[in-house]
């Protein structure tokens, strides 16, 4: 059986004696490489029953990270012995230290939860790798809804036969909230920051992978007018108090009823640019009152508790601060951008 086979290969990587670099490319090859043993066992496992074919095949996850560990560490260690490290003439000299900064995004994240911290808003987090239940289901995201669709969703791992159980990269920090008032009782007043992936083409407006930061406040009597106050002081704390704010209808499935935030387009001070889409206002924030089908899939009493949520892009948000156009180069590591906010 295959469980046989892999508590045997797994024996012979705990027994393998890495003493030299003949011996490492010997364990490369025939346990780590492209054609070695664990491939050939992966290969394998399509043919493994269906109910029980993720326990086998988290057991070899297991048995392959065993093996690229065991190779890493011994070749780390043949590295650092031949590591030619030449000492200075002068060991009283002493090299200038640049100092490095803060990368954007973390600037404008920590300015972010600062402003929310001060409203009463505590910090939740939460899994980057989720399922479709805590992603999708209890957000009232309908079955057929194309946000499930490989176009926009990383997916990792398909369930045996139940759409809930898919495995997938997180698209909104949004999964955190549905944690949170599983394990919370009300009231609930708390702000999600998080890393969140979508399949999309990379542009100066898009990226596959970027930062939101999502809020929730449940409670009693909780009215429209709350999220707006809200949300205002949030835009005034962060872009200045001359800053022009209006709110649009929109529509989310997890929020009824919703709107979009907008604020004046600071890079071209309302007069159009390509990041405004020459309309002079940018989208901040999307936001709504928590629709009651979120509340009870989470247990939370509808008809006594009620509250809103809204979400933003912390690329959006350090664009705007710095007057950055191209969402691309706080991905790149450019050191001439990056000394800029030292």
């Amino acid at each position: 059986m295959m469980q046989e086979e892999i508590k045997k290969i797994q024996d012979e990587i705990n027994a393998f004696i890495i003493s030299n670099e003949s011996d490492l490319d010997n364990f490369r090859i025939d346990f780590v490489g492209r054609k070695g043993r664990l491939a050939t066992l992966f290969d394998q496992l399509k043919n493994v029953p269906a109910e029980a074919r993720r326990e086998v095949g988290q057991t070899l996850n297991g048995l392959k990270n065993l093996a690229e560990s065991k190779f890493a560490t011994a070749q780390e260690s043949f590295s650092n012995t031949q590591a030619d490290v030449k000492a200075p003439d002068d060991l009283t000299i002493s090299d200038p230290i640049s100092q490095g900064s803060l990368h954007p995004l973390t600037m404008v994240r920590a300015r972010i939860l600062e402003i929310f911290n001060r409203m009463g808003f505590s910090v939740s987090d939460g899994p980057e790798i989720e399922t479709d239940f805590y992603n999708f289901t209890a957000l009232n995201f309908p079955a057929n809804h194309p946000a499930r669709e490989m176009q926009d969703t990383f997916f990792i791992e398909k369930g045996a036969g139940d759409i809930q159980d898919d495995v997938l990269l997180r698209t909104h920090t949004s999964n955190v909230q549905i944690r949170l008032m599983q394990h919370q009782k009300p009231p609930i007043r708390s702000v999600m920051p998080g890393r969140v992936f979508r399949n999309e083409a990379i542009s100066a407006r898009a990226h596959c992978l970027f930062h939101q930061v999502e809020g929730l406040y449940v409670d009693e009597n909780v009215s429209f007018k709350d999220l707006k106050d809200t949300l205002y002081h949030f835009a005034k704390e962060m872009f200045g108090k001359d800053t022009q704010v209006r709110f649009r209808p929109s529509y989310f499935p997890f929020t009824e009823p919703s709107a979009e935030m907008d604020i004046t387009c600071l890079l071209c001070k309302g007069e159009g640019c390509n990041v405004c889409k020459q309309a002079g206002w940018v989208e901040i924030a999307g936001a709504g009152m928590v629709d009651p089908n979120v509340l009870e899939n989470v247990g939370i009493d509808s008809t006594k508790y009620n509250g809103f949520a809204f979400g933003m892009g912390i690329e959006r948000i350090t664009m705007l601060k710095y007057q950055i156009k191209d969402l691309r180069l706080f991905t790149e590591n450019d050191v001439r951008f990056l000394k800029q906010f030292s």
